[in-house]
């Protein structure tokens, strides 16, 4: 796949524990970025952070949260991620959604055979 220098970011801020159809969200986000053929998608796991509402989420001494914060990072070409978007309304129930113009200096395979990851 070839990408134009031109291109777009999501970021989709949500926490660990938030679900959609039975799996993690961050994994549903993932796996449709793919099925729909998103040219990459990486999945961060903050160590603390807050929202909306006000409440930390992160890990303490005493105990490891059951949600920390997670990002993922979603990137293709801008009409294709508009696109994307436009589907995930219904998984995404809280969080906060940013989309910015990103330059793409470099987009290659290491090899044309792929892993994939069950």
């Amino acid at each position: 796949m070839e990408l134009p220098e031109e291109g777009a970011l999501l970021r989709i801020f949500i926490g660990e524990s938030d679900k959609f159809e039975g799996r993690p969200l961050y994994e549903w986000l993932t796996r449709k970025a793919r099925s729909d053929g998103l040219a990459g998608a990486t999945v961060i796991r903050g160590l603390m952070g807050y929202g909306a509402n006000s409440r930390i989420h992160g890990s303490t001494i005493l105990r490891l949260s059951l949600d920390q914060p997670i990002i993922v990072e979603i990137i293709d070409r801008p009409e294709k991620v508009e696109a994307f978007l436009s589907t995930i309304g219904e998984a995404v129930k809280e969080g906060l959604i940013t989309m910015e113009k990103a330059t793409i200096r470099f987009y290659k395979p290491a090899n044309q055979g792929g892993e994939t990851v069950t």
